[in-house]
């Protein structure tokens, strides 16, 4: 089983704004600025994604036949060119050390199945007698990475293939993985080998799962068994659109996030990002502000696990003020988070607070600004409030109206807001 937490993971990702092409010193840089400024709000993993093998990494894609850097046993180890403390043997021992020492915990991304130079090279499956061409699976290889083959779970050297490369992670220190090329279609034999892997080495390393294409529901019980963390869509990037379309994916998940696991909404595409990325070129992102706030207040209240995906030492301090509201980021600690109405553009989630407070989140996925007053009691709210009604994101307290307002019953309260196109706002009810 994997690990139990509270809460879902927070930390920072490097795919965003670095695609393959992440080096050490600018991983060292996110986790340094996270150890001073985000790691009291509860942001404490930091993850090198794709690719970190590949000498010959670049901007927008992948290459084929890339010369990976790997092991004689056919287990990838990091380019030393990029990472030069992996040098000699060491794999990311010494980064993972240094982070360790920030007070934070360290993860990779990782693929499905084991490289094709392993398989062209034959090489030895480490603590068996076979080789890598007896347990690939060719037929089974991911449809959007050259990389890697799958294996043949048939075979028992396909469990102790992904066994030995556990270990290997395990004794460099590594503390959270994601691991990709796992939901679409779905893997069940390697995400249940790949947990089995983790649960072997000792190491308490959490395990993220991707992409999250056309994930259903049916697969609950199976990735909650088997995972920490699951995608619940595609990459996420600084489009207004691709924001909007989890507004219905989360509707379905957020109901089963809990300590059993964490559907996951995607990296947020939020800061400078696209540097050297897979998608753009180096920008600050093209979300409005107003949008950076309804994407954060989405994911807070689904309870999503949250991976920042700009660069943290250059993004702006707007973008990094809406990663240190100690009071929005409680949501994560919430009960009984739920999508509760949608109707005409306008969306309203309620959850319920560990200490009695009541939540609410408004969404206008409109073009246009609107005006609107809520009915306390449509969003879980006394008819009478008494109490404090605050906004989150600004500070302010909401306005109220107990005459009559139409389009609120008789004897409730009415709350006024006022959201901007795409825009969103967070509140919280504590009674006297």
């Amino acid at each position: 089983m994997p690990l139990a937490r509270t809460t879902p993971p927070m930390g920072w990702n490097s795919w965003d704004c670095f695609g393959t092409t992440v080096t050490e010193a600018e991983v060292l840089a996110n986790a340094e600025f996270m150890a001073k400024h985000l790691l009291p709000y509860g942001w404490d993993t930091v993850v090198v994604d794709i690719d970190w093998s590949d000498p010959t990494a670049r901007s927008h894609g992948y290459n084929d036949d890339a010369p990976l850097a790997m092991d004689e046993h056919g287990r990838l180890i990091p380019d030393p060119g990029r990472f030069p403390s992996s040098a000699g043997g060491a794999g990311f021992g010494p980064l993972a050390e240094r982070i360790h020492a920030l007070g934070l915990r360290f993860g990779i991304h990782t693929m499905r199945g084991i490289p094709r130079r392993a398989v062209a090279a034959d090489a030895p499956i480490l603590g068996t007698d076979a080789r890598a061409s007896e347990v690939a699976d060719a037929a089974n290889a991911c449809e959007w990475n050259p990389d890697m083959v799958g294996l043949d779970h048939d075979h028992p050297a396909a469990q102790a293939y992904y066994d030995s490369t556990l270990d290997l992670y395990a004794s460099w220190g590594v503390d959270f993985i994601k691991a990709d090329d796992m939901l679409w279609p779905y893997q069940a034999a390697d995400i249940e080998a790949y947990a089995r892997a983790i649960a072997r080495t000792g190491r308490p390393i959490e395990l993220s799962l991707s992409p999250g294409r056309d994930l259903s529901l049916t697969r609950l019980e199976h990735l909650r068994e088997h995972a920490t963390m699951w995608r619940i869509c595609d990459d996420l990037w600084d489009d207004w659109h691709d924001v909007e379309a989890n507004f219905a994916r989360f509707a379905r998940w957020a109901p089963h996030a809990s300590a059993s696991g964490w559907p996951d909404g995607d990296m947020l595409p939020l800061g400078r990002i696209g540097i050297r990325a897979e998608r753009g070129e180096p920008r600050h992102d093209r979300l409005t502000p107003a949008e950076r706030v309804s994407l954060m207040t989405l994911w807070l209240v689904a309870r999503s696990p949250l991976m920042i995906g700009g660069d943290l030492p250059t993004s702006d301090p707007a973008t990094i003020a809406l990663f240190t509201n100690a009071d929005a980021l409680a949501l994560l600690r919430a009960e009984a988070s739920r999508e509760v109405f949608r109707e005409n553009g306008l969306v309203l989630w309620t959850a319920d607070g560990t200490d009695g407070e009541r939540y609410v989140a408004a969404f206008n996925l409109h073009d246009e600004a609107r005006d609107i007053a809520l009915d306390a009691q449509n969003v879980g709210l006394p008819a009478q409030l008494d109490g404090e009604l605050r906004e989150l994101w600004t500070g302010a307290e909401i306005a109220t109206d107990h005459a009559a307002v139409r389009g609120v019953a008789h004897g409730s309260t009415a709350i006024r807001l006022s959201l901007a196109p795409h825009g969103a706002a967070l509140l919280r009810y504590v009674a006297r």
